[in-house]
């Protein structure tokens, strides 16, 4: 099992950081806000990988597993704040960001406070949470993935491009990957997380161009 674990983060490690190193890239030449975000929340989901690793090591602390935690609920929200701010509507950004402020410092707050334990089974992420903390990670990870897939469908529906396929179902994926533990099969967390990756691979590298378009047209509906 921790063979097999160790072998698929790494490989999730590789192409997750090549992607997060391609999207940081395309920042500095464009310098728009979305990128950097998209970019953050890739940079986030390779050191949550990193944690895995560690975990399937043996390696395990109370602040290793309570970063992990904060760090899943990261991905998801640094997702969400690019794709928003993709919208160029200000009023809603600020709203959506002023809710991932509250909640992230909340999350922190109650994982400052918790006693997590250990909640590794073969150097596998698989046990339950305190109810508190599950609840308030779903209240950042659930209007989180609702907003990066309601934008990644109307982009779809603009540009009717097959590679926004690729992206929703890559972001509900590793939106969900995090509540696969509870699973029979416990090293299912990093295979979906595997798969995830691949799929945003696969729309990734046209997402600029797609939303490009996308963000062009809705600033001139706005305009009009």
């Amino acid at each position: 099992m921790i063979n097999i674990v160790l072998l698929s983060t790494l490989v999730i490690f590789a192409l997750t950081l090549v992607l997060a190193i391609f999207m940081t890239y395309d920042y500095f030449r464009k310098r728009k806000k979305s990128i950097i975000f998209w970019s953050l929340g890739l940079w986030a989901f390779a050191i949550g990988v990193i944690l895995e690793i560690l975990f399937a090591d043996g390696i395990y602390s109370q602040f290793l597993i309570k970063s992990y935690l904060f760090i899943v609920a990261l991905v998801v929200e640094a997702l969400a704040l690019g794709s928003v701010l993709l919208l160029g509507n200000k009023k809603i950004t600020q709203a959506y960001a002023t809710y991932v402020i509250v909640t992230s410092v909340a999350l922190i707050l109650i994982l400052a406070f918790s006693n997590i334990g250990n909640i590794l089974v073969n150097g596998v992420v698989f046990g339950l949470l305190p109810l508190y903390v599950t609840l308030l990670s779903a209240f950042i990870t659930f209007p989180a993935a609702v907003a990066l897939i309601a934008i990644s469908l109307y982009s779809y529906i603009k540009t009717r491009n097959i590679k926004m396929i690729s992206i929703i179902a890559g972001v509900i994926v590793v939106s969900v990957a995090g509540t696969l533990y509870i699973a029979a099969f416990p090293a299912f967390l990093y295979y979906s997380e595997f798969i995830g990756i691949l799929l945003l691979w696969a729309g990734f590298f046209n997402f600029k161009g797609l939303f490009k378009t996308v963000s062009k047209e809705v600033k001139e509906n706005a305009s009009n």
